[in-house]
Order: C-alpha cells, then sequence, then structure tokens
C-alpha cells in the first residue's frame, strides 16, 4: 500500500467522500484525562503505583475484553461497565481493597474516560477536512460516552455512529457495512481514520479506504514499519510533531486527491 506522500495513496484517496473516524486514541487524548483521575487517586499504604502505567493496563483490558467478545460472538457491553469490570480486576491483583479505592472512587475513574482532550491537531485538522468532506464518528461505545467526549474535547463532528445506536461492535463488518449504507456512499468513498490496526483491517475487507494515524499512546504491540505498508495512508499523529500533524496532514493530503 502507499505511504504519505506517494502519486499512489493521492489516487486511492481520489473518490473518498466521507471520513469515518474513531475517536479514543485516534482523536481525543484519553491517557491524559485518566492519569490526571488517577493522580488524585487515594495514596496506597506500602504500594509505590505507577498511575501513567496503571492507565495503559486499564486500556490494554479493556481492548481484550471487547475483542474477546467480539471473538465470542457477542454484543460488547457498555463501554463503562467494561471499564469498570476491568478496573475491579486491576485492583484486586494490586491488592487495592474496596476500604482504600471505595465504591465513590471507583466510579470516578470510570467517569474520567468520559472527559477527554483532543490531540493537538485534531480540532483544526476536522474543521479542513469538513469543508468538503463528511466527517463522522464511527466507533464503540454508548452515544452518551461519545457525546461527552466530543464536547469534552470540542470536536466538531458532523454525526455520531456509536456502536449502541448501530446494535453492532467494530471490529464487525457490518459496522462498516452499516456506515456506508447510512452514509448513502459506494464503499470507496469512505474512508477509515483509526489509530489502531485492527479497525482498519475490518474496514479495508468492508470495501473501505484506510488511514492510519499513529498515536503515542495507541497499537504499542504492532510494528509501525509494517503498518506504513499496510493501509491507504500511514500518517504520523505524534505529539512531537505537533499541530501540523495527524489530521492536519491529513487535510492536506485530502485537498491534493480532491483537486
Amino acid at each position: 500500500m502507499a505511504q504519505t506522500d506517494a502519486t499512489s495513496t493521492v489516487e486511492a484517496l481520489s473518490q473518498v467522500r466521507s471520513l469515518a473516524f474513531d475517536l479514543m486514541g485516534t482523536c481525543a487524548d484519553w491517557h491524559t484525562s485518566v492519569c490526571q483521575a488517577l493522580v488524585s487517586s487515594p495514596l496506597v499504604p506500602g504500594k509505590d503505583i505507577d498511575r501513567s502505567e496503571l492507565a495503559h493496563r486499564w486500556r490494554a483490558g479493556f481492548f481484550r475484553h471487547i475483542l474477546d467478545a467480539f471473538e465470542k460472538g457477542e454484543q460488547s457491553p457498555d463501554i463503562d461497565v467494561v471499564h469498570r469490570l476491568v478496573l475491579d480486576d486491576m485492583l484486586e491483583d494490586l491488592g487495592v481493597g474496596m476500604g482504600i479505592w471505595d465504591e465513590r472512587e471507583r466510579q470516578r475513574l470510570v467517569n474520567a474516560w468520559h472527559k477527554q482532550t483532543a490531540w493537538p491537531d485534531v480540532i483544526d485538522g476536522i474543521n479542513s477536512l469538513k469543508e468538503r468532506l463528511d466527517v463522522v464518528v464511527l466507533a464503540n461505545g454508548t452515544t452518551r460516552l461519545q457525546l461527552d467526549i466530543v464536547s469534552s474535547a470540542a470536536l466538531p463532528f458532523h454525526a455520531l455512529l456509536s456502536s449502541q445506536l448501530l446494535g453492532l461492535s467494530k471490529p464487525d463488518l457490518a459496522v462498516y457495512k452499516r456506515c456506508i449504507q447510512l452514509l448513502d456512499r459506494r464503499p470507496e468513498e469512505v474512508a477509515m481514520v483509526a489509530a489502531h490496526a485492527y479497525d482498519l483491517r475490518a474496514a479495508a475487507q468492508a470495501g473501505m479506504r484506510t488511514v492510519y494515524i499513529r498515536r503515542d499512546t495507541e497499537d504499542p504491540d504492532e510494528d509501525m514499519s509494517q503498518l506504513q505498508h499496510e493501509f491507504d495512508l500511514f500518517i504520523d499523529g505524534r505529539t512531537a510533531g505537533g499541530a501540523r500533524a495527524g489530521l492536519a496532514r491529513l487535510a492536506e493530503i485530502m485537498q491534493r486527491s480532491l483537486q
């Protein structure tokens, strides 16, 4: 597949008229908000818990739970429920009982996933992209969760398509096909934009174009050198690139492809 500035990449995206975005990790920085919430949690006597590492473990546990449910053919439960289950399991492993982090504290931590900030490139990037393209969220989770994240991060999307609303969860191919249908487009006219390879692999099977945005917090077990050749477009969106990386770079490329 083509890399960022190749002519073949521009050609591959020339028919795209709609962009479907993953939300957490791709557009919103979950790690900062969750870390801030964890840092303000009570100290645990006799334990030095790395709050950043705990946040990453929480996120990894969430993905394991979601993908395990998919492989079993089960509908993914409410993300808040999954986050709480994973949190309780982690704290039990660490020996942190309800007497230290009680019900109220644990619910506060789960709620932290609802308040996230945008990556530096995202807001301007979406605003540029939406001048000529449909920009929608296509992500697992409840509509309430998506509304809260979009509101807290000030993300200017045209529409939100949650797994709750669709009655389907990624990476079920039916999710992507339903998105294409709702947008009234052909598969090649819709591109999935995500920081998760599993998401884009499924989208490609549904006929969508694929745009991988590399983020500091996502896909730690993937080989980035391989991903650069796997999808229609690979963009470095790490924070070191500032506001001109990520979706801002995507907007520049899409402007060329639509000329």
